[in-house]
């Protein structure tokens, strides 16, 4: 607890680990076995608990709740765990349980961001810098890739899966897969196209972009069946790393693509044709 700095008011139990320049703020209840690392902040009334470990420069805010019992009726006391990466903000009131059965994990990664009153429940997976917006909520046993944005209001159905670099709109819900490099939204979900400004400014160059637009043509929009699609793709398109994750993100999964229970409406070929024509505009410069 070296220069740490810590307000007579907090409670904290024997057995939990403090690094060294922590704050933690009054009242807030840190539990036996929680593991705080360095420079981690924890604002007031923030309770966590369990086999919490919450990486270094982390900042839980007022009223966050982490690593309390999972709300899965199937547990039974088993011995499980969450991990908190490095730089995170978990905000306001956010709840993060702990997982269900045996040495079992919820996991984030580096530099998230949940926003208030999120919810994150047992066995779910997050990567590095996800963004979950106000109340979005996740299910049990999600996975979201790295660098996916869960908007404002949405509920993530067990078990899904959300693509990385994946831009999922406000008040949607989410029952399917949802395919990497993606943007969306609405009930039903519609695709509007790649997360063409998400790409950009994580600096996937122009042949990058314009490969993973001959992809999601081929499976949102060619009309195809999931697998002719993925042939059409492997022998259509260029095999960059990106696109090869694409492929094998679809064939793993478990639940189905959102977006391919139906025929995609007219509506969304035009918002494709749009996006199209700013690559082929880019392309031109």
């Amino acid at each position: 607890m070296k220069n740490s700095n810590i307000h007579p008011t907090a409670i904290i139990e024997p057995g939990a680990k403090i690094g060294s320049n922590v704050t933690i703020e009054p009242y807030a209840v840190i539990k036996s076995n929680v593991i705080l690392e360095d420079c981690v902040v924890i604002k007031s009334h923030a309770y966590i608990e369990g086999f919490t470990t919450i990486g270094a420069g982390t900042i839980v805010y007022p009223s966050a709740s982490i690593g309390t019992k999972t709300q899965d009726l199937k547990f039974r006391g088993e011995k499980t765990f969450v991990k908190i990466g490095k730089n995170c903000e978990i905000r306001e009131f956010v709840t993060i349980n702990s997982s269900c059965q045996e040495n079992s994990v919820v996991e984030l990664g580096d530099n998230c961001l949940i926003m208030a009153y999120c919810h994150i429940a047992h066995n779910c997976t997050l990567g590095n810098r996800v963004i979950m917006s106000n109340n979005a909520t996740l299910a049990g046993h999600v996975t979201v890739e790295d660098c996916a944005i869960i908007a404002g209001f949405t509920p993530i159905h067990q078990f899904v899966r959300i693509g990385k670099h994946a831009m999922v709109g406000g008040m949607s819900r989410v029952t399917h897969d949802i395919s990497p490099f993606t943007i969306g939204g609405g009930i039903p979900y519609k695709f509007g196209g790649l997360n063409i400004i998400g790409l950009k400014r994580h600096g996937f160059p122009l042949k990058v972009r314009r490969e993973l637009s001959k992809v999601f043509k081929l499976i949102y929009r060619s009309k195809l069946h999931l697998e002719e699609a993925l042939k059409c793709i492997e022998n259509e398109v260029e095999l960059l790393p990106e696109v090869q994750h694409w492929i094998k993100f679809c064939r793993d999964s478990k639940r189905g693509l959102l977006g391919l229970q139906k025929i995609v409406g007219q509506e969304d070929d035009l918002e494709f044709v749009e996006e199209e024509e700013e690559i082929s505009s880019e392309a031109q410069l």
